[in-house]
């Protein structure tokens, strides 16, 4: 019995042991994990600061210019269709711009011009809450000179056929753009902001996806199957 007595014991002092060491790594892991989601809350650090300001500025910026870019092929509507995919539906229009009637005649381009100006708005609004949470920054977003020229070639063609080769070109052009910043965002962001790197992996994605099945509607539609997308952008590299 005082055999059995002391081996109970034995267990007992190891049982409690390893419920101590057990309570000590859970708290640890609560800890760190309550410690990274509130750095997470934090600016970025060094040069990621910087980096991230400059980008979250851009990227606001860059996708205001598309939504006009994608009224003017859509067309905009003050009252939205009752169906809920409507080949002739336009886009809620820009703040500033008055209402547009749809210059592209190919559902294909119309469709896609809806979708991306959906896609953009709520970018630009996440974008924008990043930078107010991060850096207490309330950024309205503004047309470059750049944008606006490529608007005003957008306000100029004609509609129909020839409009549709333009914004296919110009569009494409507009989403490279995007695709080196957001690609550094990637690994220039604040080693803690996995909401930001996510936030430009998927542009990465969405922009490339978009270029090339714009470079395929020029190539089965208009024979223009030698198109590559250029950027006339002069940031300096280490902007971003």
């Amino acid at each position: 019995m005082k055999a059995q007595s002391t081996q109970f014991k034995r267990f007992s002092v190891r049982h409690q042991s390893r419920k101590a060491a057990s309570r000590v790594v859970l708290g640890l892991g609560l800890l760190a994990a309550t410690t990274g989601l509130a750095h997470a809350d934090r600016p970025g650090r060094g040069g990621t600061a910087q980096f991230e300001k400059n980008y979250l500025v851009f990227i606001i910026n860059h996708h205001y210019s598309a939504l006009r870019m994608t009224e003017l092929a859509a067309g905009t509507d003050p009252m939205r269709d009752p169906q809920v995919v409507s080949p002739q539906e336009g886009t809620s229009p820009t703040p500033g711009f008055g209402a547009t009637p749809a210059k592209a005649s190919d559902d294909e381009i119309r469709s896609m011009a809806r979708m991306g100006n959906r896609e953009q708005r709520e970018e630009i609004a996440r974008a924008q809450q990043m930078l107010a949470d991060w850096y207490g920054i309330r950024h309205q977003p503004q047309l470059s000179s750049d944008a606006r020229r490529m608007i005003a070639m957008l306000e100029s063609t004609p509609a129909g056929s020839q409009f549709n080769q333009v914004f296919l070109r110009s569009f494409s052009n507009h989403h490279l753009s995007a695709l080196a910043p957001s690609l550094h965002c990637t690994v220039k962001s604040d080693i803690n902001h996995d909401g930001l790197r996510r936030y430009c992996e998927n542009i990465v994605i969405v922009q490339k996806n978009g270029i090339n099945d714009m470079r395929e509607m020029l190539c089965k539609q208009y024979s223009d199957c030698g198109f590559v997308p250029m950027t006339g952008d002069k940031r300096k590299d280490n902007e971003f």
